[in-house]
């Protein structure tokens, strides 16, 4: 297949490009990728000479770009990941979440009709249903109920997709995962944050009481998983992906000091954010027993390896420690 992976050079994505030239030798790849603050090619510089893949730096809400690509490149398939995707930023910059993550996932289901795409897999998460109580799981026909502008629109493209099957038989899949972690994740998320903090010996700064409560998944098993439901999935529906490892974040927190060796006196616990949902967790059975699926890394080793990766690509972090990633640091965490 020639497939476009829209934010490719961020997270997941880059990690999906990694796993995709790897299991799949006659896919090409086109990473388009607006290159904004959490967008890192260093994240991909061992696949920048494969000439199965392509990088095109734009807005995936810029039709005439989009339509550009998929014609030149002749695509037939599109994983989505293109998204602002930090509730802090949003709760600071809302208007931006809405352009990326709404107007530019109703740009590509727009074009990729036009240009006989013939999938389309929308990588949304479990902020769109809200907040749990202290039982139960988030079961693909959950309510949607964000309570953040980033889940709110999230939400809003998971709509646009299941609009496009329903009223033009488009063939789209859509994914929703828990709390990603794993190697090239941008600081600000709590698990990398967190460990250049510890490895830095500077403040580790803990929302409310540290009690809320997430359910964590390893990023290769992410990526097999969207991989997996964008090949074999039934068009039209959803598909839950989850670690099976509920921890709470004072718990993730203390952990993570334990394995570099730093004492807990540098936990320092900040006013919670507004509308923070309290608890997290998927039902996967939907995805195991349809597509046989199940997570391959647990907590306890997904979190050593995570560690091990940031002290062995230190040049990597250290270089997007910016100015801008400062000052965004201070306007949430009080400048402490």
């Amino acid at each position: 297949m020639n497939l476009l992976i829209t934010g490719a050079a961020g997270f997941i994505g880059s990690n999906f490009v990694r796993m995709v030239l790897d299991a799949h030798p006659n896919d090409t790849v086109v990473n388009l990728d607006a290159l904004t603050y959490a967008g890192n090619l260093d994240s991909l510089s061992d696949v920048s000479d494969n000439p199965r893949y392509t990088f095109v730096r734009g807005d995936v809400a810029d039709r005439t770009l989009v339509d550009g690509v998929m014609s030149e490149h002749r695509i037939t398939g599109v994983i989505n990941f293109a998204a602002e995707s930090h509730v802090d930023r949003s709760i600071l910059e809302p208007e931006v979440f809405v352009t990326t993550n709404v107007l530019g996932t109703q740009t590509l289901l727009a074009a990729a009709p036009a240009h006989d795409v013939t999938r389309f897999c929308q990588v949304s998460n479990d902020e769109v249903y809200g907040s749990l109580g202290p039982e139960g799981l988030f079961r693909e026909d959950t309510p949607l109920a964000p309570n953040s502008p980033y889940s709110a629109a999230k939400a809003a493209a998971d709509l646009l997709c299941r609009a496009y099957f329903k009223t033009f038989d488009f063939p789209v899949v859509v994914t929703r995962c828990s709390n990603n972690y794993g190697p090239y994740q941008f600081p600000e998320k709590l698990i990398p944050l967190m460990i250049i903090n510890a490895l830095d010996e500077v403040p580790l700064p803990v929302y409310g009481d540290g009690r809320n409560v997430r359910d964590w998944i390893y990023v290769e098993d992410h990526c097999r998983a969207v991989d997996l439901v964008f090949r074999e999935g039934a068009a039209g529906e959803v598909y839950n992906i989850g670690g099976n490892c509920e921890r709470e974040n004072i718990e993730i927190v203390r952990r993570i000091l334990a394995l570099v060796e730093k004492p807990e006196g540098l936990i320092r616990f900040v006013k919670d954010r507004p509308g923070h949902d309290r608890r997290y967790a998927m039902d996967t059975t939907k995805l195991a027993t349809e597509l046989d699926w199940s997570p391959t890394v647990d907590c306890d080793e997904g979190l050593q390896r995570t560690v091990a990766w940031h002290r062995e690509h230190r040049p990597w972090w250290r270089k997007v420690l910016t100015g801008e990633y400062r000052e965004m640091y201070d306007r949430i965490y009080g400048g402490k």
